[in-house]
């Protein structure tokens, strides 16, 4: 097959896909030969330095780390303190609280650039990548990954508490102004 023939092909399959809107498949393809590029190295690195790969982890370590990549997921893809990381992908959209921000994608430029920013502002898409660089780091150099994965946990906790006591208190003062 021709290189043209390919291009009219993957254009053909693009159109199928997504008749009605633009869906950058060509980034979705760089974004997971780069995922699998990523994980094929750390497993690579694994297995170079030796370290044993656990039959079963620890519950614990689940729990763990499942909060940890749920706090570093949201802090990466929604904190407005990481915009900057964001922003060559994304356009600011509005405040959703709770110090968090809603960004577009930013569709000029790329298929890859499309891509890239879906990732960087969904914290669900993100927190696989997450979740493998802390189950990696886990194998790799658990100590510093437990102490790392433990911080990000009490954060989380944090945040919820916080929440928690901004409804209670919401809910004191509607109940005392009721009152009057």
């Amino acid at each position: 097959m021709t290189e043209s023939g390919l291009k009219q092909k993957v254009a053909r399959l693009r159109q199928a896909y997504a008749p009605h809107e633009h869906r950058p498949l060509g980034g979705y393809l760089v974004a997971m030969g780069t995922y699998a590029t990523v994980t094929g190295a750390l497993v690579g690195l694994v297995r170079a330095t030796g370290r044993p790969v656990p039959e079963r982890p620890a519950a614990g370590d689940v729990v763990l780390l499942s909060i940890a990549t749920h706090k570093l997921s949201r802090l990466l893809s929604k904190d407005a303190i990481t915009s900057p990381l964001r922003a060559p992908f994304t356009r600011y959209d509005h405040p959703i609280g709770s110090g968090e921000v809603m960004e577009q994608v930013r569709d000029q430029g790329s298929p890859t650039r499309h891509a890239v920013g879906e990732l960087v502002s969904c914290p669900f898409c993100l927190a696989v990548w997450v979740a493998t660089g802390l189950t990696g780091g886990l194998v790799l150099a658990p100590r510093l990954t437990r102490l790392v994965a433990t911080a990000l946990t009490a954060v989380a906790a944090s945040d919820f508490l916080q929440m928690g006591y901004a409804v209670a208190q919401q809910a004191a003062e509607g109940g005392h102004h009721g009152g009057e």
